[in-house]
Order: structure tokens, then sequence, then C-alpha cells
């Protein structure tokens, strides 16, 4: 991956799950009731969301997504005076993108070839759209992608639901970062292995980079929607 790629992983990474941890774990040894460090540790998100809002001036519906999620959990929170509420909105979080990201599928353009937009530079837009066009290969490869990174973050939900549910509250903050973290990690791996081994057979990054000089035509490639 590029130092562009990179940047553009690990930012929202660090603002995602490092930054809330740490806040979190030094509110409580300050004496900070759970459910109040729970709450002003997510807020670094949701605040990170709006400000991007505000620069950008646009709305991303994930950001949306993120604010009004704390905004619920904390209310209901306040209401019940159980910090589980708010543990639960960070499983809450992965499954509503599972689910979106799933749903791309359906659309013209899944969720891979989307986020790959973030990653590509100069003519990549344009080779992008060209090989999903043509190339049918190309297609199912993002497809594969988006599927694989749908699932994930469903199996993240799944799992951060029961350890909100079942572990000691102090303790699901960095069980539950620890898992994000080795998911993200473990969908980086099998993503950046399969980008590989689809340049080195078929010329192209699934990123939209330009096609390699000489390189093989993919079997079958022909137009598609």
């Amino acid at each position: 991956m590029t130092p562009h790629a990179w940047r553009a992983l690990l930012v929202p990474l660090t603002i995602t799950i490092v930054l809330p941890v740490a806040l979190y774990y030094a509110l409580r040894a300050q004496g900070t009731a759970q459910w109040q460090a729970l709450l002003i540790s997510g807020a670094i998100p949701a605040a990170h969301a709006v400000v991007t809002a505000v620069r950008r001036r646009h709305v991303a519906s994930f950001d949306l997504l993120v604010v009004a999620l704390l905004a619920v959990s904390a209310a209901m929170s306040l209401v019940s005076g159980d910090p589980r509420v708010l543990l639960l909105k960070d499983a809450a979080i992965p499954a509503v993108l599972g689910l979106w990201i799933g749903g791309t599928l359906f659309l013209s353009r899944p969720f891979a070839f989307h986020f790959g937009a973030h990653l590509r530079r100069g003519s990549g837009d344009a080779e992008a759209e060209r090989a999903w066009q043509e190339l049918p290969v190309y297609r199912q490869a993002l497809r594969g992608l988006t599927l694989l990174w749908g699932g994930v973050e469903l199996l993240d939900a799944a799992l951060s639901t029961v350890q909100a549910l079942v572990l000691p509250v102090d303790a699901v903050p960095v069980v539950g970062r620890i898992q994000s973290f080795a998911l993200l990690a473990l969908v980086v791996v099998i993503t950046v292995r399969r980008s590989r081994r689809f340049r080195a057979r078929h010329g192209i990054s699934l990123f939209g980079t330009a096609v390699a000089a000489g390189a093989p035509v993919p079997q079958g490639a022909g137009p598609g929607a």
C-alpha cells in the first residue's frame, strides 16, 4: 500500500479506536463514573464526524450514524443509569456498517469500488471505471471484497454485543478495540494479498492504478454493467 493509502487507513483508525480507549482509561483513573467515561470517550469519533462535515460542507451517512447512535445511547444511559447501553452503541455501529456494505452489492457499484476512490491518484479513477465496465473478473473481485468486509463488520458486531452484555464494563473498551483492530488487520492483509495476486494475474490493480505495459488481457473481458 502507498503512504497515501496508509494515511487514509490509519487516521480514522486512530480516531475511532486508539484515542477513545486511551481517554476512557485516563478518565477512569481519575475516578470518573463508567457511563460518563464511556460517553466522553465516545464523543471523539462523533466530534471528528462533525468537524469533517463542516470542513467538507457535506454530511456523510456514516458520520451521521455515529453522531445519532451516540446521542440515542447517551439519552438511554442517562435514563437507565446503565453504562452497558453505551457499550451496545459500539456494537450497533459495525452492525449497521456491515449491513450497509453488504447492501451496496445491489447497487451499480459496490463498497470496495468506492473505497478505492480514497486510494486512487491521477488517472486511477478513469482506469477503475474502465476496468469495471470491461472486465467481469474485476467486478467479481471487488464484489468479493465487499462481501468480505461486510461479513467481518457483522462478526465484529456480534462479538461486541456478547462482550457488552457479559464482560465487566471496564474490560469491554480495550477488549472490543483489540478485537476490532485484529479483525480490521485481517481484512487489510487479505485485501492486500488479493490485490497483489489480482495485479500479478491480470495486470491491473483492484483499486484503479494504470494497467501495466504489455499486461495480459483477462479472458472473457467485455462490456458490462
